[in-house]
């Protein structure tokens, strides 16, 4: 196996104990913050794949429009993801007002399988995308545009279920859990 393949094998476990072990306290969540991480991920994502496409540099032809649908279904597919995976928080609000947020299990579980989906998948498509009429780049870019579905749909799901515990509702997922 090659030191590019091995060496995120076996950094992986680690992270992902250290991302266990983190997620196991509560956090205070600021719902009017959420929106930092997908206004830095969408424009560098639209920057990378413009780039990759319309640049002068650019090495392959402007995506057609069955490239555009790949990149389509790559934002669907994150988006759903983004919306369970957003889920899976959850939020208490303290006696003091501050919301509390709690990362479930569920949620790294999740992450985990869709990568390891991605790092199966991407050798495969990419090797076979000529023979299955895609273009390699737009499957390559489809990966970052499912991410950043991901990241925009979990923010919306949990900004909504935060407002909708500030207002004196509660989160179906501490009743649940309660």
């Amino acid at each position: 196996m090659s030191p590019e393949k091995l060496i995120p094998l076996l950094i992986f476990p680690i992270v992902l104990v250290l991302v266990l072990l983190k997620n196991r306290r509560k956090r205070p969540l600021k719902p009017q913050f959420l929106w930092v991480m997908p206004a830095i991920v969408v424009p560098l994502i639209g920057l990378g794949i413009w780039g990759s496409t319309y640049s002068p540099r650019a090495v392959h032809t402007p995506f057609g429009p069955d490239a555009w649908e790949v990149l389509a279904l790559g934002a669907v597919l994150g988006g759903i993801a983004g919306w369970y995976r957003g889920k899976t928080v959850t939020i208490e609000k303290e006696p003091d007002g501050s919301l509390m947020a709690q990362a479930s299990p569920l949620g790294l579980i999740l992450l985990v399988v869709l990568f390891a989906g991605r790092a199966a998948l991407r050798d495969l498509i990419q090797g076979h995308a000529t023979d299955w009429h895609l273009n390699a780049m737009a499957v390559a870019d489809a990966f970052l545009v499912f991410a950043m579905g991901l990241i925009v749909m979990q923010r919306v799901e949990i900004y909504i279920r935060a407002k909708r515990v500030l207002a004196g509702g509660t989160d179906r997922h501490v009743e649940v859990a309660a």
